[in-house]
Formats: structure tokens, C-alpha cells, sequence
């Protein structure tokens, strides 16, 4: 891998992550336009994540700093704050370990990432409209900031996390549209959903580095060189800090339709460059 392709696979990581357009279907066709495939390049991808991870650490630091003097009794909403993303975080954390060779398996292919993408689509363009309508109708009242998120509604995100271990359906779509079905404003919505993937992505960036270290032959930094997994993460990491600046402020006066017509154009985008020949993407 060469560092201008670790540049523009960073790139591509920080700008989609949590934007609810699929980073793993952008990143599986910048892969292949720049014909890096193996499993080095796999790994790479997960592994830069940890760029948006820092990003969002950075940004939201008085959450993470309101949430620690929750854990020493001198913040209650800090506490409760920790313990809904706790709660969220846990059905992904079961599942995801039950269910990822699986997941690889069955999911990992052309088909269900076009149908993940335009389903994912069609449902974020139904939200934004019954939003619109809620708020033509006056119906408003029910909008609740973090501060009023329950157990339960954190349960209900939780769930919605699940099921973006389809590749294709975005974590950040799942867990942002479940925020504003659960009742959360945009803003607030987005913000649970850039908390809740400190772990969910944290963990698999964990996973799949102390499993790409301990497999048998070159690891990626062998094979790929430290220099452009060094890069891809920086890029990451500056390129996520600006996307999720950008998203809270248009969420804020815009809402979700517009990122589920790109899903749709994606979709057909991808489905062409796979009929094509120009990505490859397990069996068909």
C-alpha cells in the first residue's frame, strides 16, 4: 500500500463513519478502484476506525470527563449517561461475538450489502417524513434531549445497533434513526450514536488487530508498512472530527432524507461497478 492510498482510505473512513451512509460500502469500493484487496487491507480498514474513535473523544471530552465523575458519585447525569451507554452497548457486544463468523459468512457479499443499502435508504427517507409530518402537526412535545433517556429506550438503541452488523445498513444510521424513534431530538440522537461507537468501534478495532497480530504469517504492518496505517489513522482522525461537526449541524435544521437518497444512489453505484467486474466483494 502506498501512503497517497492510505491517505484516501482515510479519507473515506473519517468522512463516512458516522455520517449513516455505510463507511463499510464506501470503503469496499475505494478498496477495489485502488485494487487492494487480502486480508492486510481488511484489516487495515477496521483498524483505522480508530481514527474516528479519537475524533470523537476529542470532540465530546466534557462528556467523557461529566461521565468519569459520574463513576466517582460527583455527576448524576454523568452516572446515568454512562449506564444507558452500557446498556445500549451490551446486545452488540453478545451478539457480535456469537454471531460474527456467521455474519462474515452469509452477510458479506454483493447482494446483502445492495440490499442493506437500499433498505437503509427507503427506511431513513419513511423517518424523515414521519418527523416532518410530526412537526407539521405540532406534535413535538414527546422530543426528549439525553437527559431524559430511559433504560429502556437505551435497550431499544442497543437493539437498533445490531443490526447494522449487516455490512451495508451504518451503525450511525441505526443508532441515530433509532434515537429519533426513541424520541430523541436529531441533535441528541446523533450524539448517543457518536458515544455509543467509543466502544462498539473501539472493540472491534481491538478485536481485529490482536487478531490480526496473532494469526500466522506477515500482520499487517508487514505487509502494508507502519507508514500508511499511520497515515490512514491521522487522516482518519481529522477528516471524522469535521464530518461529525458538519452532521450535528445539519441534523440540527436539516433532517435524515437527504442521506437516504444518497444510500439509494450508492446503492445502484455499487450494484453496476460488482455487475461490471470493477469490485469483488465474496460470492455473489
Amino acid at each position: 500500500m502506498t501512503w497517497w492510498q492510505a491517505i484516501i482510505l482515510g479519507l473515506v473512513e473519517g468522512i463516512t463513519e458516522y455520517l449513516p451512509i455505510s463507511s463499510t460500502g464506501h470503503l469496499i469500493i475505494t478498496s477495489s478502484l485502488l485494487r487492494l484487496e487480502g486480508e492486510a487491507v481488511d484489516a487495515f480498514n477496521i483498524i483505522i476506525q480508530g481514527g474516528a474513535i479519537a475524533a470523537v473523544l476529542g470532540l465530546y471530552r466534557k462528556r467523557i470527563v461529566q461521565m468519569m465523575r459520574g463513576l466517582f458519585g460527583k455527576d448524576d447525569a454523568g452516572l446515568r449517561l454512562f449506564l444507558h451507554l452500557c446498556i445500549a452497548f451490551l446486545p452488540a457486544a453478545v451478539f457480535g461475538v456469537l454471531l460474527n463468523d456467521v455474519i462474515e459468512a452469509a452477510l458479506f457479499s454483493v447482494r446483502p450489502v445492495l440490499a442493506a443499502l437500499a433498505l437503509g435508504g427507503v427506511w431513513m427517507i419513511w423517518i424523515d417524513r414521519r418527523a416532518r409530518k410530526r412537526r407539521l402537526e405540532g406534535e413535538t412535545d414527546d422530543q426528549h434531549g439525553l437527559e431524559d433517556l430511559t433504560w429502556r429506550r437505551a435497550l431499544l438503541i442497543g437493539l437498533f445497533q445490531c443490526v447494522a452488523m449487516w455490512p451495508g445498513t451504518s451503525r450511525s444510521m441505526m443508532t441515530i434513526a433509532g434515537g429519533m424513534m426513541c424520541g430523541l431530538r436529531p441533535k441528541q440522537a446523533a450524539e448517543f450514536s457518536f458515544l455509543l461507537g467509543l466502544p462498539t468501534l473501539g472493540g472491534a478495532c481491538a478485536y481485529r488487530l490482536v487478531k490480526n497480530l496473532a494469526g500466522d504469517g506477515e500482520n499487517m504492518f508487514e505487509q502494508l508498512g507502519y507508514l500508511p496505517v499511520a497515515l490512514g489513522f491521522l487522516v482518519a482522525t481529522i477528516t471524522a472530527a469535521l464530518a461529525v461537526k458538519w452532521l450535528v449541524s445539519y441534523l440540527t435544521r436539516h433532517g435524515l432524507a437527504v442521506f437516504g437518497y444518497y444510500r439509494l444512489v450508492l446503492c445502484i453505484v455499487f450494484g453496476v461497478l460488482a455487475w461490471c467486474g470493477v469490485i469483488q466483494l465474496g460470492a455473489v
